[in-house]
């Protein structure tokens, strides 16, 4: 599941996601607002500004427009390179249009904020970096260079330094705080829809299995009276066929053939059973299912489960779901990866709620990525430690993520924590020292749904 997703999201571009069409229609906005400046500095405020060059800068905003329009389908997405040259583009149009109108001087001069936030929205950080350092640039080189804006009695419109040093100040506060704010943003929402997918791939291959599993358990069981007819029918011809040799082994092949396939359906039709007709399982046995394709992977596994009340003495049945079993074995795996030679998982249970604690003798969580435990596509630097210990592993959050967002869903709470920072824990194999990860269910959430164990079930096929 990790390389798989990791493969699918290896390549992931966020600019992708944005068409042609979009921007155009951003740009049309804008082009229709400057029109909107010119034209009312010109006959409402009787400005004197460089018209024919206003003109120009804005013929082309509106040339680029129509040749977008016109030439790419409706539905072009944009690679990085191209929305990076097409805001670029916006964002010099911008800055020249108010080097005619006086710089800073003007108050539309804050717009220039606009395309660096839309950069960081869909840019990468790289691009972003690009286009908000062009944007500081630019901002800086119209303090000193600018055409002024002059009345109709030629009396230029200029603020005091002290003013024009603020507006400056204030647009690259601007622009620093709009843009890592908008990237950070739009980064969690790219990552928490990209987790969200790999936990619905996760969760439809999970299902897929169980329903196949009682598919298959189904056709064992409709297939059970035939065979056994074929076999009761082959060995009455036996009878009758043994003075004829040919004919003989023919009717002995038909009764073999039907105790093979009656086997077959027999071993398939055990596993359909244990996926699908045992709704409900002793919280035991859905721990061992959970850790049991890590057993052997070179680390001792350690189960421990204990009833808060004197009077409980059997395990309480708990709900198959998909979900409980992926996100249980995810859980285990993780503790599996960092452990160096022991896991602990205890389960623990009253009246009111089922708790599974699963801990390791490994380094532990990162102290600063603790609170983080649980994101989506969350990576950190790995030490030679790590690529020593585990060199084939490159983490990318999503198998923590997957499953604490699957063990949710059932109504889990789910707490991360070192145990180096909590009360020791003693057990018979050492002391585990590193990672734990506790979950919590009310019981009445994972035991309200399912037949008692062991009840027949009916398949439609």
């Amino acid at each position: 599941m990790a390389d798989g997703t990791k493969n699918l999201f290896a390549d992931h571009k966020r600019s992708n996601w944005i068409r042609l069409r979009t921007l155009v229609l951003l740009r049309w906005f804008a082009i229709t607002g400057q029109i909107a400046a010119i034209l009312a500095a010109l006959f409402y405020f009787d400005l004197i500004i460089e018209i024919e060059f206003c003109i120009a800068a804005i013929g082309i905003a509106i040339a680029f427009n129509l040749f977008a329009t016109f030439v790419f389908p409706e539905n072009k997405r944009l690679s990085e390179r191209q929305n990076a040259w097409m805001i670029l583009f916006d964002l010099v149009q911008l800055c020249f249009l108010l080097f005619l109108t006086g710089g800073l001087n003007n108050p539309f001069a804050m717009l220039v904020i606009a395309p660096v936030a839309v950069s960081a929205s869909i840019l990468r950080l790289r691009s972003t970096m690009v286009i908000g350092g062009t944007a500081i640039i630019l901002i800086t080189a119209m303090v000193a260079f600018n055409m002024p804006l002059r009345t109709e009695y030629m009396f230029i419109l200029r603020m005091p330094d002290i003013f024009i040093f603020g507006n400056w100040a204030a647009i690259v506060i601007a622009l620093i705080f709009v843009s890592i704010y908008s990237y950070r943003v739009s980064s969690e929402m790219n990552a928490m829809s990209d987790g969200l997918l790999a936990t619905q791939m996760a969760l439809g291959r999970e299902q897929k299995l169980t329903d196949l599993g009682g598919v298959i358990a189904a056709a064992a069981h409709e297939l059970g009276t035939p065979l056994a007819t074929i076999k009761l029918t082959s060995a009455e011809l036996m009878e009758e066929l043994r003075d004829d040799p040919e004919l003989f082994e023919d009717a002995a092949l038909i009764r073999d053939q039907a105790d093979r396939c009656r086997d077959i359906l027999r071993s398939m039709g055990r596993a359909g059973k244990d996926d699908l007709h045992l709704r409900n399982a002793p919280i035991a046995e859905v721990i061992r299912e959970a850790a049991d394709p890590h057993k052997d992977r070179g680390k001792a596994i350690e189960m421990v489960f204990e009833s808060e009340l004197d009077d409980l003495v059997d395990h309480p049945e708990v709900m198959r779901k998909p979900e409980i079993i992926h996100g249980l074995r995810n859980m285990i795996q993780n503790a599996v990866d960092f452990a160096r030679s022991t896991v602990w998982i205890e389960a623990l249970w009253n009246d009111d709620k089922i708790t599974i604690r699963i801990m390791d003798d490994g380094p532990g969580y990162p102290p600063h990525l603790i609170g983080r435990i649980g994101d989506p596509l969350l990576k950190r630097r790995r030490t030679q430690s790590d690529l020593q210990t585990r060199p084939e592993y490159e983490g990318m959050g999503l198998g923590l993520f997957i499953a604490k967002t699957l063990l949710e869903r059932t109504q889990a709470d789910l707490t991360f924590a070192n145990l180096s920072e909590l009360p020791k824990h003693q057990r018979s194999q050492g002391e585990p020292n590193g990672a734990m990860v506790e979950i919590v269910w009310k019981r009445r959430d994972i035991q309200k749904l399912g037949p008692v164990t062991g009840q027949n079930q009916n398949f439609s096929l």
